[in-house]
């Protein structure tokens, strides 16, 4: 039942998921009381230059292992499963043609994704499907981001529990203290065969060790390449 729930999204690529990703939802949830959050993995990441080293499919496996103890918390696979670039704003389309309203849906990203929010699709109308909820994060801080997009200084303010879901959509800012990860350092880490147990969860590592993920072809096949499964 929707009623008057409030929603956090996180979406992004996730190849792989890592404690950064999981720190921005733990603190956009404290910040603003959120009784759920998904996590939605794209299926084509139109802002990424290159593809996914990893399939949508293992993707997906490893978002849903690391969010299997965490209440409240699941994977969506309304990207993944959608044919075509992964657009933030169809999702959120999507969403509101189930019943949820833009001031219901909190998208969650971090200031540096914020502070690339002009290039993105449908902007800047993308930004009344639902709040927007900027993540301080190492290297990026929330005033850097939103220099970058000063006409959305006046819609921009701190993130409080108390919001009023009932009416328009804003960028709420949350300061947080995030780990310093990103996937680029998890695949580098691999690709050398350094241990990632401080990056990722426990069963993510599994997963990735198991099926063999972001290893070099020639560990595997004797060349000088890079494998993406």
């Amino acid at each position: 039942m929707i009623g008057g729930r409030k929603l956090g999204l996180l979406g992004g690529t996730f190849d792989p998921i890592h404690y950064g990703h999981l720190d921005a939802a733990d603190a956009a949830r404290a910040a603003l009381a959120l009784d759920e959050i998904r996590i939605i993995p794209s299926h084509d990441p139109p802002h990424r230059p290159i593809d996914p080293r990893a399939s949508r499919f293992h993707r997906f496996a490893m978002a849903a292992l690391a969010v299997n103890d965490r209440p409240g918390c699941r994977v969506s696979d309304m990207e993944v499963g959608r044919d075509g670039p992964s657009f933030t704003v169809d999702s959120l389309h999507a969403l509101r043609a189930r019943g949820w309203r833009p001031s219901q849906l909190f998208f969650i990203l971090g200031a540096d994704a914020f502070a690339e929010i002009a290039t993105w699709k449908a902007f800047p109308s993308v930004l009344d499907a639902a709040h927007f909820v900027v993540i301080a994060r190492p290297g990026t801080t929330l005033n850097e981001a939103l220099a970058r997009t000063p006409q959305l200084a006046d819609r921009a303010g701190a993130a409080d529990p108390a919001l009023d879901n009932g009416g328009g959509t804003r960028i709420l800012l949350v300061p947080a203290n995030t780990r310093a990860v990103s996937s680029t350092d998890i695949r580098t880490r691999l690709a050398a065969q350094q241990p990632i147990e401080d990056l990722v969860p426990s069963s993510v590592a599994r997963h990735i060790l198991t099926h063999h993920l972001y290893q070099p072809v020639g560990h595997l096949h004797g060349e000088d390449e890079y494998e993406g499964q």
